[in-house]
């Protein structure tokens, strides 16, 4: 009887089992009872960066050049010279070695080193007339021994000065153009600042007559005569009267275009 009693206790047991339901798991584990995040999130109090825009490039427009300087310019000068001091470095690979000063009119309102700066450049480049390979140029100072002296004058004193070569600067009863005596290149100061018209309408740069005009006054103390324009459309000849006209060719400050003397029929 014990065991029968036993064994229905069990069997009831087991029943009730299997009428209760188990208890949440989940719960019982300490998990989450909501749905999980669908991803990061930023921490309370923390505002997240902003993203840095991409810059724009900006597209740099260069300065119009200068075609002529502004302001008066003198015409009269004391007619007294500051020379440039300092002995500059030889220019070009070999042949003649010949010196040059570089002189000022005192009144002119120019820098002597600027002018100085500006004639070595010209000379000094491969395109100039070192580019022959048979002649070599530098610049000494006033006392050394020279061979011939670039000077950068007003217009009336480069009238005197050229009168007294036996050349007349005179266009339209103005000293206007520059030229060369014997051991003298005289540049007028009226076309140093201010060019020629048919350059400036042409919208060609002050520093590329500077550069013509010094090229051209050496290039007759070298020995080298007026050029006319070879065709039209062509460079230039640096020995042409560009500072007059150019009669279909195009503006050019140097006696060689890629290693060679460009050049046109003799005038």
């Amino acid at each position: 009887m014990l065991v029968a009693s036993l064994l229905c206790v069990a069997v009831a047991i087991a029943v009730v089992a299997l009428l209760v339901p188990p208890a949440d798991r989940s719960a019982a584990e300490g998990a989450p009872t909501s749905a999980p995040s669908a991803g990061p999130t930023t921490p309370a109090g923390i505002v997240p960066p902003t993203p840095t825009p991409t810059p724009t490039p900006t597209l740099v427009v260069p300065p119009p050049p200068v075609l002529r300087l502004g302001g008066p310019v003198p015409s009269k000068g004391s007619g007294r010279f500051t020379y440039a001091s300092g002995r500059g470095e030889v220019l070009g690979r070999a042949g003649t070695l010949r010196r040059y000063r570089v002189a000022m009119e005192r009144g002119a309102n120019e820098d002597i080193g600027e002018f100085a700066a500006k004639v070595d450049a010209s000379l000094a480049d491969p395109r100039s007339w070192i580019g022959s390979g048979r002649l070599r140029l530098q610049r000494v100072p006033d006392g050394a021994g020279h061979d011939f002296t670039i000077y950068l004058a007003t217009a009336g004193t480069a009238k005197k000065m050229c009168a007294a070569s036996g050349v007349n600067i005179q266009i339209n009863g103005r000293p206007y153009t520059s030229c060369r005596g014997t051991g003298r290149v005289i540049l007028n100061l009226d076309r140093w600042r201010l060019s020629v018209p048919h350059f400036v309408s042409a919208k060609v740069p002050l520093e590329l007559y500077r550069t013509y005009v010094v090229n051209h006054e050496v290039g007759h103390e070298l020995g080298h005569g007026h050029e006319q324009c070879p065709r039209t459309g062509r460079a230039a000849p640096v020995m042409m009267q560009q500072t007059l006209f150019l009669r279909g060719c195009v503006a050019n400050p140097w006696p060689y275009l890629r290693g060679k003397r460009h050049a046109g029929p003799s005038l």
